[in-house]
């Protein structure tokens, strides 16, 4: 009886538990009351915040004080440029098996939407924003206005750039760039101590979003639409199990474990549809895991840019979804068109809920092809999307950074075997 006790109390103090509690619990206030649930969409929107209020602070001071430590110029370039070309790859592949599926199970045939018969009304803030999408404005904003614009922004990549810069210039000052780097160091410990008192927050957050969620949207939704919504989780599921695991076998280690590693990160990340939420956790627990401050510093940041694994999967899925709603015939060479301007679209869906959203808009206005009043379509069901794309996005992107650092020879894979084995006495949930 009492190590029943001991387990059940061991059970409910562990965060992914919690989580999955307030996940359960949102989903039946949504359900039974819409209306309360709709009126506890700022818990998890509060939550996003505080976690997005870090972000820009600790990826600065990660980068720098792992690029100021590395000291090598040459070191961060051939870092940078392993990571784009993997990221590359397996965007490009993720792109190709959603389109492979959705041209097999046909999600939206037999709809035969007008698209003239649509109100658009509600596509006007996508639209917009998709419009500022093209390559020339994409570069542009890599660099920031100000020093400080880049920080009040948010803009993951204009941060990442002004922290390789001043990294790579404490680095030539070995002496005066040493106490720098160590006061930066030591904020950076302060800050991962805010993110453990905010993470205490998540199974609330994980309640609120839910609960929005159905209320909002309600059960109906998820039925009208469900093959596609289907579709999408079933194609993200090969992705990581058939992509991801061959990835993880090739590395030599265990994708099942890894999962299992970073369970409370999935599952805060699915309840709120954001991977940005668990960013700094994931930094520290691929450190823990054996990956190269450095490294980590410089891949994950850049891979929720450059790496939207789940996001490629559902622009193609989507956007051919839009084409077979509308009765809008597609050759193979115009599918595969589809599949490369998705492969520029997909960069900038950051782990934001609704980035996605954005990036499919700015897929099918580049086109003339595909009806953007198509898209109406998806705005009722883009929030259950949503949490498939930023958790395949997050598992993705951990991977991405093992990877790298494997390649780099930066990771240390006795310890990584130990700690997904649970055998290494520091605890991975203790952040």
């Amino acid at each position: 009886m009492d190590k029943a006790r001991s387990k059940a109390t061991s059970l409910l103090g562990q965060l992914y538990f919690q989580v999955l509690i307030g996940f359960l619990l949102g989903i039946a206030v949504g359900y039974f009351h819409p209306g309360l649930g709709e009126s506890l969409k700022p818990l998890g929107d509060g939550f996003i915040k505080l976690i997005k209020m870090l972000l820009a602070p600790i990826i600065f001071g990660t980068v720098v004080v792992g690029i100021a430590k590395m000291g090598n110029l040459k070191e961060v370039g051939r870092v940078g440029i392993k990571a784009l070309v993997y990221f590359e790859i397996v965007s490009t592949l993720a792109l190709a098996i959603g389109l492979v599926v959705v041209n097999v199970i046909q999600p939206g045939a037999g709809m035969n939407i007008d698209p003239s018969t649509l109100d658009t009304k509600s596509l006007a803030t996508y639209t917009t924003a998709a419009k500022q999408q093209d390559a020339a404005s994409f570069f542009m904003d890599i660099i920031p206005s100000s020093f400080a614009d880049a920080f009040v922004e948010g803009n993951m990549l204009q941060i990442i750039l002004i922290s390789v810069l001043f990294g790579l210039a404490l680095a030539q000052l070995p002496d005066r760039g040493k106490v720098i780097v160590e006061v930066i160091d030591s904020v950076l410990h302060g800050l991962f101590g805010i993110v453990r008192f905010v993470m205490h927050l998540a199974p609330l957050a994980a309640f609120g979003a839910m609960a929005f969620t159905i209320g909002k949207y309600g059960v109906g939704t998820l039925g009208s639409f469900g093959k596609l919504i289907g579709g999408v989780y079933l194609t993200s599921a090969i992705f990581i199990f058939l992509v991801l695991g061959i990835i993880a076998r090739m590395n030599r280690f265990s994708l099942w474990k890894y999962l299992k590693f970073f369970k409370d990160e999935i599952l805060i990340t699915f309840a709120t549809a954001s991977s940005e939420a668990v960013l700094p956790r994931m930094m520290v627990k691929l450190e823990q895991l054996g990956c190269a401050k450095p490294v980590v510093g410089l891949v994950l940041p850049a891979g929720y840019t450059f790496n939207a694994d789940g996001s490629s999967i559902y622009l193609t899925m989507g956007a051919i979804f839009v084409a077979q709603a509308t009765n809008t015939p597609l050759t193979l060479g115009e599918q595969l068109m589809v599949l490369a301007v998705c492969l520029f679209t997909s960069k900038g869906s950051a782990g934001v809920a609704g980035a996605g959203f954005i990036a499919l808009a700015a897929t099918l206005a580049s086109m003339d092809k595909i009806p953007v009043a198509g898209l109406v379509l998806l705005v009722g069901i883009d929030r259950f999307v949503n949490a498939a794309r930023a958790v395949t996005n997050l598992i993705g992107n951990g991977l991405a950074t093992i990877v790298v650092a494997r390649w780099e020879k930066a990771f240390d894979e006795k310890r990584a075997g130990a700690m997904l084995d649970g055998a290494a006495n520091e605890s991975p949930t203790e952040l």
